[in-house]
């Protein structure tokens, strides 16, 4: 079956008569599945559910009898958050032809299939009903499996639902917000025609406009070569052709060639001259720009004003809603590059769905660095000042309103106001109970992070004997520090308290030259502090996936249990580094809220109390 196709328009309609989904990035599919087969059918009509085992495996687990023959139309994507999917990781995956590394992606990294039409259930076509018949089948049908919409690449579900929006401006301000592709406008009384380019779809597009200069023509495909300046050096970044009226083309090719510094068996070479504006979807790691198309001359602009800066700086929009300023102001130095602030809130929305998760509805302590940590001067925020906008919700706490971090939206705002450093409590805004407990191995110096590792391993000794899952992170400086979920309400802080005190002296007893609780640091000697006092009422620790102040850009990273070993190197897990991992491993965290310690660690009180007794 040969899927609808929607037709690109530069703006999209906005009528009563329209509704307006999320386009993602990724391979448009139809999943087809009868009682005994599950098809996933690519635009071209290949199979692709050999390539996407987790897709199945989750299928095969739902409870979807009452609901089958059932055909859903959607895309499969590598999600990166509410609305934006990377297309890289996707197409990535699909090119996977060994079993093994497809099972291992699968299992780490997942991909999701993200329905947006129903065509088909209980054996019904429903086709030739309307767009919103059909999402009003769908979404019913999603209610009733808990699949989730809008989509969320934290949740469990590997099916998940499309948001519709009523209006075109929230479905598009969500997409510049999350740096998604674009939206998809769809007639609301249209029908699903099979195997047609329609205009009861309209596509648009989340448009970056890049500045830059020709440098080349290919002989053969009319490609032009693209640059800019960096460091006084032609930088190339990628090349064009579409966009061009013929007319425009021709009076380019000829002047490229009129013009020309030199050329070869394959292009026509032209030193920095003609400055034009593309327009493209994102920038590849490699400098390679998605989707780019012509959008206008630069004929004022002179070729020393296309700059490697600008070019970056171009990369990345934001919605109205979110002021950002001093986009260029450098804030970190790492492996030889300067981390500007425009692409430390691009960290922070790249990582938002894993980030999120651990500053919902918590009092949070920000440290601000005004001059980024280049400048050491910073500060200690809890909170809300004057300026902060309405959007920010808060919580009062005594004589302090602190400002909770609950949206993307929020995120992007303490970014801007460079706020490098999130610590939160152990327990939610108007609880008294902690959620879980945390344990900071902090070593003397990064020259003994060794030590860091052996008491992790040592912890994890334990916390296996006791049947309790412990989760593990670096503090993004130089130490580790071990998370153990806890049921909310269920303990106190002085419960807590009798295991962390027995966990300490066991520890401290069982390797006395390298553990240590001792407060005083003069009296430590180079063993590592097993700093489980910061553990009570009132303090912070660093959230999972903040970055840090330090000289590295270093960031508080979720770890898998096996990477702790002398191979560790906390200089990996970087602002550079953290969501390409995300991609390439998943998040070592993602089954967090859903493990249940409760039991477990209500026996070890039980134990230890009678112990006490």
């Amino acid at each position: 079956m040969k899927p609808m196709l929607p037709t690109y328009y530069p703006e999209a309609p906005v009528s009563n008569d329209w509704r307006y989904e999320v386009k993602y990035d990724g391979f448009r599919a139809i999943l087809t599945i009868d009682s005994d087969t599950i098809s996933i059918k690519s635009r071209n009509e290949k199979e692709l559910s050999t390539l996407f085992p987790e897709i199945v495996t989750f299928i095969k687990e739902m409870e979807l009898e009452a609901y089958l023959p059932l055909q859903l139309d959607g895309e499969l994507v590598w999600l990166t958050n509410q609305a934006k999917a990377d297309f890289f990781q996707i197409q990535w995956r699909g090119r996977l032809r060994n079993p093994l590394l497809i099972s291992e992606n699968a299992h780490f990294s997942p991909c999701r299939y993200i329905a947006f039409d129903l065509l088909r259930i209980k054996g019904k076509d429903i086709r030739n009903q309307s767009m919103e018949e059909r999402r009003e089948w769908m979404v019913k049908m999603g209610k009733e499996l808990g699949l989730p919409s809008p989509p969320d690449p934290a949740d469990k579900a590997l099916v998940q639902i499309i948001k519709s929006f009523n209006s075109l401006n929230v479905a598009m301000n969500e997409v510049i917000l999350l740096d998604g592709e674009g939206v998809v406008a769809k007639e609301i009384r249209g029908t699903w025609q099979e195997g047609k380019r329609t205009t009861a779809w309209i596509k648009v597009k989340n448009w970056k406009d890049i500045s830059c200069f020709i440098t080349a023509l290919h002989k053969e495909n009319g490609y032009v070569s693209l640059g800019v300046y960096k460091d006084g050096k032609v930088m190339k970044i990628g090349s064009v052709k579409n966009g061009l009226s013929a007319q425009n083309k021709g009076i380019l090719h000829d002047l490229i060639k009129r013009n020309a510094s030199g050329e070869d068996a394959q292009f026509f070479y032209i030193q920095p001259s003609i400055c034009i504006e593309v327009q493209c979807l994102h920038v590849y790691e490699e400098n390679e720009l998605r989707e780019p198309q012509f959008s206008q001359w630069l004929l004022n602009l002179d070729p020393k004003e296309c700059t490697w800066e600008k070019f970056v700086i171009s990369q990345y929009t934001f919605p109205e809603t979110v002021q950002i300023t001093s986009r260029d102001k450098p804030l970190w130095t790492t492996a030889g590059k300067d981390v500007i602030k425009v692409e430390y809130l691009q960290y922070l929305r790249e990582v938002s769905a894993f980030f999120l998760p651990f500053l919902k509805e918590k009092l949070l302590t920000t440290i601000r660095y005004p001059h980024g940590t280049l400048d050491q001067d910073r500060f200690f925020q809890k909170n809300k000042p004057d300026y902060a906008p309405g959007f920010i919700k808060t919580f009062k706490d005594e004589d302090i309103e602190y400002m909770l971090c609950n949206d993307v939206e929020t995120l992007l705002w303490f970014g801007n106001q460079l706020a490098l450093e999130f610590h939160a409590p152990f327990q939610k805004a108007g609880k008294t109970k902690p959620d879980e407990i945390v344990l900071d191995l902090d070593p003397p110096s990064i020259e003994y992070f060794s030590l860091a590792i052996k008491a992790a391993q040592e912890i994890k000794k334990v916390m296996d004997s006791l049947r309790m899952e412990a989760f593990v992170k670096t503090s993004g400086n130089k130490g580790l520090q071990v998370h153990i979920p806890l049921p909310e309400d269920q303990f106190t802080y002085q419960e807590t308290r009798i295991f962390t005190d027995f966990l300490g002296h066991y520890l401290t007893s069982s390797h006395p030259n390298d553990f240590t609780m001792e407060r005083l640091k003069v009296n430590r000697h180079n063993r590592l502090y097993l700093d489980f006092i910061q553990h009570s009422e009132g303090k912070t620790i660093i959230v999972p996936y903040s970055p840090r102040g330090n000289g590295f850009a270093g960031v508080a990273t979720p770890l898998f249990w096996e990477e702790v070993d002398e191979d560790l190197q906390l200089k990996n897990f970087t602002i550079l580094t953290v969501p390409t991992r995300i991609k390439r491993d998943g998040c070592a965290f993602r089954e967090y809220r859903h493990v249940d310690n409760g039991t477990a660690f209500q026996d070890v009180l039980a134990f230890l109390k009678q112990k006490k007794d």
